[in-house]
This record gives structure tokens, C-alpha cells and sequence, in this order.
């Protein structure tokens, strides 16, 4: 054999291999974690196939180089690695937050404190634009002047966002006012400002409506803040909501008013329950006319087809129950409980309306039975009356079909609530019959007096009923003595 084939193969060396991402540790520090690459010449391969022991040495400096440059990377720290927690269970994940489109939104009281830690800090409230003196000044100047452009932009900034609102409404920006008995908004100011925006331009109105369409669209993602329901609070008294013109952007609104979460519901409910009676009555009689205008459109092209908008009228009925629920909260009531009646809602089919809820309940589908303030007593009366004519009918078929199906006869007096009592023992002999005849309550009444002939049209029912509440209430019956 030559000397040439005693020579072993040109292999790279270890520590060529070892060293060689150690050049490039300066250059590319994002690469340090990659294994080191191998040379893949044609004497590396050769080595290997032989199975050497000088290739087998460099293959264990490789393994052991990869180890110590992985712990290296991981005892490392680096900016951008993330440290997660300590999770041994999955219990202790974070909840996965509902997607903002959902009918609740989440409040940002609600979130555990792993989902609390990415979010932002609340953003820096802008300088508080003017005072109420200012701005009082600069619309009178505006009207003697004709010079709207100042008061122009006090209402083009104010209303851009949810922030501006707060900076120029807020008492003390830097203040959190986290408590349900004060909502930290100057209501005086707000007033002035609303009072003010109706005499003001068109331009200057449609300003403001594209703000609040701006805000809108802005704020609908992410949890609420305080602030977030200050804006709320703010903008739910805009009066420019009385036009029909404007209510495709007061739907919006109260959507986004009605989709809070209970705990934000609580603040805006107590924070209602401070306002004046003035302005609580108008908010009251706005929503009462957004859903009779809804239901029974005077000028129908004014409004997206009922199809596409079928959440107006639930959305408004719920901040109307915030507001039922504010005004239950102040004794005396800031406004009467009938100043809640909806009379528009007598002249639809309030029958389907019970009928929806005694199926579907509180959710699934929307029923003003679900809100029974809005229903006015006679309404309420109606809905009473056909609910027992209609367990009458019920019931009465339902004794006819068991008799027919235990094969017997029929009899008419089945159908009634037969009543047989005595005049002289009136009281003790209806107690006895209604007692023995618990099965047949919500049948129709039917009165027969014993030993007299004749029979009941009505007539005799009425009488009953005249001489049992005159024997009720004789004082004979008095029992408060014994």
C-alpha cells in the first residue's frame, strides 16, 4: 500500500466547525441559536462512510457545541424574548375575550389580571379646549358678529372623540371618578352646550353629527372605560336626536349603550338618577318617540327596511329600562311611571307580543312584554282579558276530548264553571263550590240558586257577584276585632 492511501481524508477540521459561528456571532446574534452548519465536502462524506475515529471525536464536539450554545441562548436575555408565566393547569390561562361584535361587551373591570397587563394605559386626556364662561361668550359674539368659525371649532374638537368630550365635560381630567354617585361631568356645561347647538348653523350641526359618527366607529373596539361611558352619558343627551333625520346615528348609539356589560349598566344607571327632571323627562319622551316613529314611520324611506334594522327597537327598549330602573331608584320618582307608557304600542298585536314571550321568555326574541312599563293599563287589560277568554276555551276543549276519549257522553254544563249556592248561605256555599271545584276555575262562570228556576245569561253571575261583595264586606264579617 502507497503512502498516498495511508493519508487520511481531508475532513474538516473540529475546529474549523466549532469555531465557525463563533466568527459570525458579531454579524448575525439572531442566528446563534441555528446548530452550526457542517461542511458537506466530499471528504466529510467519505470520513463518515469509513466511520473513522477522528470523524466519530468531531461529531461529539458538534453535539456538545450545539448544547453549550443552546443553554448559552437560553440563559441569554434578550428584548424581544417573552417571558411567559409559570402555567401548570389550564385553569390558570387567561379567558379567552369575547369577540367585540357579541351581543355583551366586556368591561374592562371584568378582565383577569393576566388579560389587564397588555392593555394600554388610559391615554392622556387633551387640555380642556374652554370654559363655560368662554365658550357662553363666543356665542353671543358669534351672534352679533356673524362669525361662527370659534364656536365652529369648539364643536368640531369636542366632538371628534370620546377623549375631547371627556376633556371638555369632565370637572378635573386628571381625575378618575370612578364611583357610581358622581360621574364627574359638569351637567352644566353639557346643557349650555346642547341649549346652544340648536341655534347655531347647519354646518355647525352637521359637524357635530359627523363627530359622533366618527366617535362611534372609533370606540367600538376594546373594552369600556369610564370615560368611554362618560361619552355615552354625554352624547345619549344630544337634543338634535328629536329629528328623525339623525336616527340612524341615535340606533348606533343606543346599540352600543344597550351591548355594555351589568357592571357598566349600573354606572350609567345611577349617574341617570342625577339628572335633572328636565332633562330626564326628555330623554324619556325621545326613546318613546324613536320607537313609536319606528313602528309606525310617517314617512317610511326615511328608514332602512325593518329587516336590516330589527335592533332599533330592542336597543331602545333597553336604555329605556336603565331609565325605568334610575327613575325606580329616586323617591320621590324624578317622573311619574305612566310618563313610561308607550301608547303607540295599543294599536299593534299585542297578543303575539304576550304569545312571543310565553315562548321564547327574556331571550331569544324581542317582546315589549319583556319591558312591561312601557305597556300601558288598558294595554295590559287587554292582553288579561283575551289570555283567560283563551285558558277558558283551552280548558274546556281539553274536559270535552278526555269525555270523548273514555267513551262517555258529552254534557254542556262540562264546559262551565257551575256554580249551585244557596241565597240564604251565599258566602259559606261559593266558598264550598269553589273549593270542590279547583279543576274547573278558568272555566266560564255559571250561577245557578238553588230552588229557583231560570237560566244564567249572565244575568244571574252579575247578580252573585253583587250580593257576595255586599255580604263580604257587611260588618258582620269584620274579623280585625277577634
Amino acid at each position: 500500500m502507497s503512502e498516498v492511501d495511508r493519508v487520511p481524508s481531508p475532513a474538516a477540521p473540529p475546529a474549523v466547525a466549532a469555531t465557525a459561528p463563533e466568527e459570525k456571532k458579531g454579524k448575525e446574534p439572531e442566528r446563534e441559536k441555528l446548530p452550526p452548519i457542517v461542511s458537506a465536502g466530499a471528504g466529510a462524506t467519505a470520513g463518515l462512510d469509513r466511520g473513522s475515529k477522528g470523524q466519530i471525536s468531531t461529531f461529539s464536539s458538534f453535539i456538545s457545541t450545539v448544547n453549550q450554545k443552546k443553554e448559552a441562548a437560553e440563559n441569554r436575555s434578550s428584548p424581544t424574548h417573552l417571558v411567559f408565566p409559570n402555567i401548570k393547569n389550564v385553569r390558570d390561562l387567561p379567558p379567552i375575550c369575547l369577540d367585540v361584535r357579541q351581543k355583551q361587551r366586556i368591561s374592562i373591570d371584568a378582565l383577569s389580571s393576566e388579560m389587564k397587563t397588555p392593555v394600554l394605559p388610559e391615554p392622556i386626556l387633551p387640555v380642556q379646549p374652554k370654559t363655560m364662561k368662554d365658550f357662553l361668550e363666543d356665542v353671543e359674539k358669534a351672534k352679533s358678529s356673524g362669525d361662527w368659525k370659534t364656536v365652529h371649532d369648539f364643536y368640531l374638537t369636542m366632538f371628534d372623540s370620546f377623549p375631547e368630550l371627556n376633556a371638555a365635560f369632565k370637572k378635573d381630567a386628571s381625575a378618575s371618578f370612578n364611583t357610581i354617585e358622581d360621574s364627574g361631568i359638569n351637567a352644566k356645561f353639557v346643557n349650555a352646550v346642547y341649549d346652544a347647538l340648536l341655534n347655531t348653523p347647519q354646518d355647525i350641526q352637521k359637524t357635530v353629527l359627523k363627530g359622533i359618527i366618527n366617535s362611534l366607529l372609533r370606540e367600538w373596539k376594546g373594552p369600556r372605560t369610564k370615560d368611554d361611558l362618560r361619552a355615552y352619558f354625554i352624547l345619549l343627551q344630544n337634543p338634535q336626536f328629536n329629528n328623525t333625520s339623525t336616527y340612524v346615528i341615535y340606533a348606533h348609539l343606543l346599540r352600543q349603550i344597550a351591548t355594555l356589560v351589568e357592571a357598566d349598566h349600573h354606572f350609567l344607571v345611577h349617574w341617570f338618577k342625577k339628572l335633572s327632571q328636565k332633562r330626564f323627562k326628555q330623554l324619556v319622551e325621545r326613546l318613546l318617540q324613536f320607537i313609536s316613529l319606528r313602528l309606525f314611520p310617517a314617512k317610511p324611506e326615511e328608514f332602512p327596511p325593518i329587516s336590516k334594522c330589527s335592533w332599533w327597537i330592542p336597543s331602545a327598549s333597553k336604555v329605556l329600562a336603565l331609565l325605568n330602573t334610575a327613575n325606580n331608584l329616586v323617591h320621590p320618582p324624578l317622573i311619574p311611571y305612566t310618563d313610561f307608557y308607550n301608547s303607540t304600542l295599543d294599536h299593534i298585536d299585542l297578543m303575539e307580543e304576550y304569545h312571543t314571550w310565553q315562548s321564547f321568555g327574556n331571550s331569544h326574541r324581542f317582546s315589549f312584554c319583556q319591558y312591561p312599563f312601557v305597556i300601558s293599563i288598558a294595554a295590559k287589560k287587554i292582553i288579561i282579558q283575551r289570555d283567560s277568554e283563551q285558558q277558558m276555551i283551552s280548558i274546556a276543549r281539553q274536559s270535552l276530548v278526555d269525555k270523548v276519549s273514555r267513551r262517555q257522553r258529552p254534557d254542556m254544563n262540562m264546559l262551565f264553571l257551575n256554580m249551585k249556592v244557596r241565597r240564604t248561605h251565599l258566602v259559606s256555599d261559593s266558598l264550598d263550590e269553589l273549593t270542590r271545584k279547583r279543576a274547573d276555575l278558568k272555566k266560564k262562570l255559571k250561577v245557578t240558586f238553588v230552588g229557583e228556576a231560570g237560566l244564567d245569561m249572565g244575568g244571574l253571575t252579575k247578580e252573585w257577584f253583587l250580593l257576595l261583595i255586599r255580604q263580604i264586606f257587611h260588618p258582620d264579617y269584620d274579623t280585625s276585632e277577634q
